[in-house]
């Protein structure tokens, strides 16, 4: 009986909560790409701070009203591949232009969602090819654990020995991801590299751009902004829900994203959209029972409104930890993810597909303004319907009888 009780605990209370507390360590250590993206575009502070409060603050006060309304793990965020994408066009576009592009891209993603046209698109993206680019994108963070460790063989030692000794011990009782983000904590700040209060930070009022709509940005950036926060992130994410038997609302998660992206793009380019790894941290078999996983995604929401109200705080705070540490817990963080979409990506029937998927996530591939994500979804499909006919059959009489 008590054996029973621990482990409805732990699927109903640790787990969940330990997938949220793992993924805000994880969007604290995203906030470095806005930041290094406003030093390259020479942004003012006010700038940054309106584009972090929109980035983090929006989509967390979005992810947390559908997370609960709905039950289920919508985390949605300020798309990051975007973000990247916006610093590659900053010695082309200006900051207006780019604020425009992305006005345009919400109005697109609205119609699309308005028109019911997501939801088609995922019927035609098979769930093993959204597996293989998973485990593409999660393997980095799992390889930068290592990384880390190279660095910083002293700190990043303690922490993966807590880890390990706490799986061997806790007997699965306690996710071993806690003890270790604990100790990650404490290392840092026994050695004094983190502060609670950064010096010098102080509130600003975010700045309210006024969007220019130009040709070369409309054709540059705008279809390439529609397409991530469709294809690159609701669709697989959608498909990834599906097969972790939920009935995600597509059509209020398209139309979400596009009106986040018309209303947030005055105070920054950005695009509202779920995000793979992060719905399969708080979505997956990993984050407990399905009918609490929400938990998880509610907390990474409330976390990242607070760091868009604190956006100056926070953008110090997360500089102030070291790196190396927030490498190594994230690493951690991953590892039943990554063991679970590698699974699911192999087990068939479509193989071949899934793993050009898997390699072109990892290959950093960008064509025509597109990322690696785009590519390995559209090569995954390809591969599968050329090279897997019988396998992709097979897959789509299955989905039918369910």
């Amino acid at each position: 009986m008590a054996e029973r009780k621990a482990s409805r605990f732990r699927e109903r209370v640790l787990a969940p909560w330990s997938a949220g507390v793992s993924m805000v360590v994880i969007m604290l250590s995203v906030l470095s790409i806005p930041l290094a993206a406003a030093s390259q575009l020479e942004l003012s502070p006010e700038e940054v701070t309106a584009w972090i409060l929109v980035l983090f603050g929006l989509g967390g006060l979005l992810a947390l009203v559908l997370s609960v309304r709905y039950r289920q793990p919508l985390l949605v965020t300020g798309n990051v591949f975007i973000m990247i994408f916006v610093a590659s066009l900053g010695t082309q576009l200006s900051w207006s232009e780019l604020v425009g592009a992305s006005l345009l891209a919400g109005g697109f993603v609205l119609l699309l969602g308005a028109l019911g046209l997501t939801g088609r698109l995922a019927l035609w993206l098979p769930a093993p090819i959204v597996y293989g680019l998973l485990a593409g994108a999660i393997l980095p963070f799992f390889v930068d654990l290592f990384v880390a460790l190279g660095e910083e063989p002293v700190p990043v030692g303690i922490i993966l020995g807590t880890y390990l000794v706490g799986a061997l011990l806790l007997g699965g009782r306690v996710p071993p991801i806690l003890p270790a983000m604990v100790v990650a904590f404490a290392v840092a700040a026994v050695t004094g590299e983190v502060r609670v209060i950064p010096e010098g930070a102080a509130f600003l009022a975010p700045a309210v751009t006024i969007p220019v709509f130009s040709l070369d940005a409309m054709l540059a950036a705008t279809p390439v902004m529609v397409v991530l926060i469709t294809l690159q992130a609701n669709v697989p994410s959608i498909a990834f829900l599906k097969a972790q038997g939920y009935t995600p609302p597509e059509r209020v998660v398209t139309m979400v994203s596009g009106v986040g992206t018309l209303a947030g793009s005055l105070l920054g380019p950005i695009g509202i959209s779920l995000s793979l790894p992060a719905t399969a941290i708080v979505g997956g078999e990993a984050s407990g029972d399905r009918d609490v996983r929400y938990w998880g995604a509610s907390l990474v929401g409330l976390a990242a409104l607070l760091v868009g109200i604190l956006a100056p705080f926070a953008a110090e705070f997360a500089g102030s930890v070291p790196q190396p540490l927030l490498d190594a817990v994230v690493g951690l963080a991953v590892i039943g993810v990554l063991a679970n979409a590698l699974r699911a990506a192999t087990r068939g029937p479509l193989v071949l597909g899934p793993m050009f998927a898997f390699a072109v996530s990892l290959s950093g591939l960008s064509l025509f303004g597109l990322g690696p994500f785009f590519w390995a979804l559209a090569l995954g499909l390809v591969a599968s319907f050329f090279l897997e006919g019988a396998g992709w059959k097979e897959l789509r009489q299955g989905e039918s009888a369910s």
